[in-house]
């Protein structure tokens, strides 16, 4: 199944956004393990942990998620995606 998801770093205090066809577990050990290459955002840390994951219907959805995510340019907002998706994992409970 396809997905959005947002890893964090806590040894540069940064947030990446990204999409995957594969399982965000599969996609955050390639981050941590610098397979994307030393040009790659993520090659500046190897403590990545899953923040965020968002479920998509298709690939394509996820990549429009992603995209609006970014481009809110906004750790608030990420932050509030975090605490919507808490509330409602709470209510279903």
């Amino acid at each position: 199944m396809a997905s959005c998801y947002v890893i964090f770093s806590e040894s540069i205090d940064k947030y990446y956004v990204g999409s995957t066809r594969e399982t965000v577990e599969q996609r955050l050990k390639k981050h941590n393990e610098n397979r994307y290459g030393n040009q790659a955002f993520t090659f500046a840390a190897n403590d990545w942990h899953i923040y965020l994951e968002i479920a998509a219907t298709d690939y394509s959805h996820a990549l429009r998620i992603e995209r609006k995510i970014k481009s809110m340019k906004s750790r608030i907002f990420i932050n509030n995606l975090k605490k919507v998706s808490l509330q409602r994992t709470a209510s279903c409970i």
